[in-house]
């Protein structure tokens, strides 16, 4: 993705008619972003609910009033696939209903010149991967605001910001068709908070529990009126049983000419996103009792010709690291030096019977930033999908040397059976959100062998804008910290910082780093009454 986030987006909305796509897509316009179409896929005819891991279909006999009530154009694609490639990670599949999303939003493109696509995902990593997907082959930047917000804080603002919904389908213990359907999110709201405590229910209905009919919000220039509807029973099951609303009749109503999204925009939109900033800066001066902390002041430059392609000892669990692999300039461009390091590091990784899909955790050392762009498109070429976790800065390499790579590796192990046994788990969050940065370079957030978590590198960039905070060191470190934190739990639940084990921590200058120690503690406090020993490399 090359696209500037600088520049404000032209928009497609993927709707389904539920709150949280209608609810995101006023994400994207408070965020300056303009929404220029809508679409839709809908099942064939005479169908109302198909067994789709992707798309909620219950309401789509309605779903062409939303061009008139927003005044927007509403391109509908029909769902000719079915749920093929049902595991972790999406590759393009023929007959799969991942490319009726392809062709609907390749129309669209075609048709409105859009850069960016609206998603209303909330934690589904499978739907998220796959519009992910989709988005990358077609060179469009997926915007996902809702993207693990907590979701009673999430369902509050939705009702407080104008968004009147309905539930129409039920599928959850604590739930019944004859009682919950037809009902608005605030009429239901105290109630869906304690099926979730009771049966752990997820309050915005993300797991499937219910699904809901948006009638109105603030971007709605006319509102939609049910007339007549009929229960259909799905599922008569004792326990948690299964039910939707057929819409029969609608109409529309004017609202009063009130211009669209005033009250939601004039809200502050990013409330997960610049709190971190804006605490930075009221960050009291209090005495803290310090932990024994080694920071262990090291020089970037590794100009020692005797570490080229240097192996360390394998561990029990079986990583090895290799340091210092680079290719001396000798005249060439950076563009050929890049590739002829990569042939290098092949070449070495080979001698031990490893592959670059083996690397975990990969350091980039670049000489001069000015060149990043072409030996980032040069390495993207080497890693395609499950890429490994990056840390990427500009570092003082020999005379002639403009990158410099360092990699952790780990192989995955034969079973008893002679099966691979598939450890590694990548994070590979592309989408813009409210969460932590999103990764639109070619590498992963995070990647997790058995219980070991490896981080790519975090700076204090702003997730909503992607554009890097403007408050500061102590800004950044707080921002830093917070993005950290966030991939650790997404990545594996309950993971706090003060699991961390080793931090490599770069500074530009040495003055920073009291301010970065004292941020470390902060944040490794409010996870835990006791402060755990810490290891920060500068």
């Amino acid at each position: 993705m090359t696209y500037s986030l600088l520049n404000k987006m032209k928009v497609v909305a993927l709707i389904s008619g539920g709150k949280d796509s209608c609810y995101n897509m006023m994400q994207c316009v408070a965020a300056g972003h303009e929404v220029v179409a809508l679409a839709n896929l809908r099942p064939a005819q005479h169908k109302d609910e198909l067994d789709s891991y992707m798309y909620q279909t219950v309401g789509h006999e309605a779903i062409d009033l939303y061009s008139e009530a927003i005044g927007l154009p509403l391109y509908r694609h029909t769902i000719q696939g079915s749920s093929l490639a049902i595991g972790r990670n999406y590759n393009k599949c023929e007959g799969d209903e991942v490319e009726d999303l392809y062709h609907l939003l390749k129309t669209v493109k075609e048709k409105e010149g859009v850069e960016g696509v609206s998603v209303g995902a909330i934690l589904s990593d499978y739907q998220r991967i796959r519009v992910e997907n989709v988005c990358r082959r077609l060179n469009l930047q997926p915007l996902a605001y809702l993207w693990r917000r907590n979701q009673e804080d999430l369902l509050r603002e939705m009702i407080l910001s104008n968004v009147q919904a309905m539930i129409i389908k039920v599928a959850a213990f604590g739930l019944d068709p004859e009682k919950h359907l037809g009902k608005t999110l605030d009429q239901v709201e105290p109630y869906l908070k304690q099926i979730s405590q009771k049966y752990g229910v997820h309050v915005c209905g993300e797991g499937g529990e219910y699904e809901t009919f948006t009638l109105d919000c603030p971007l709605f220039k006319k509102r939609i009126v049910i007339d007549s509807s009929e229960i259909v029973v799905h599922s008569a099951d004792a326990f948690a049983p299964v039910g939707y609303l057929r819409l029969l009749k609608l109409h529309l109503v004017d609202k009063p000419n009130i211009p669209a999204n005033i009250a939601f925009a004039e809200r502050k939109p990013c409330l997960s996103c610049c709190d971190q900033e804006s605490s930075a800066e009221k960050e009291d001066n209090r005495d803290m009792s310090k932990p024994q902390i080694t920071w262990n002041l090291t020089s970037s430059s590794l100009s020692d010709v005797d570490m080229l392609n240097h192996w360390s000892g394998s561990t029990k669990n079986g990583y090895q690291w290799i340091s210092a692999t680079h290719f001396p300039m000798e005249g060439k461009n950076i563009n050929d030096a890049t590739k002829q390091t990569f042939s290098l590091l092949q070449a070495e990784l080979a001698t031990k019977e490893y592959e670059l899909s083996d690397i975990i955790l990969l350091h980039l050392y670049v000489k001069n930033m000015r060149d990043f762009g072409i030996i980032n498109s040069i390495y993207e070429s080497y890693f395609n999908l499950n890429p490994p976790a990056r840390v990427c800065v500009e570092a003082s390499l020999p005379d002639g040397v403009p990158l410099q790579i360092d990699c952790l590796m780990h192989k995955n192990r034969l079973t008893l059976q002679g099966t691979i046994e598939q450890q590694k788990e990548t994070m590979h969050v592309q989408s813009i959100s409210h969460w932590a940065p999103a990764n639109i370079g070619p590498y992963s957030q995070s990647v997790k062998v058995g219980n070991e978590i490896f981080c790519a590198g975090q700076i204090g960039l702003i997730p909503c804008t992607m554009q890097l905070s403007k408050g500061g060191v102590k800004s950044e470190a707080v921002l830093s910290l917070s993005h950290v934190q966030k991939v650790l739990a997404a990545m594996q639940s309950g993971t706090h910082l003060n699991h961390v084990l080793l931090a490599n921590c770069y500074v530009s200058d040495k003055k920073y780093i009291s301010i970065i120690e004292k941020t470390w503690l902060k944040n490794i406090k409010e996870h835990t009454q006791e402060f755990l020993d810490g290891n920060i490399i500068t």
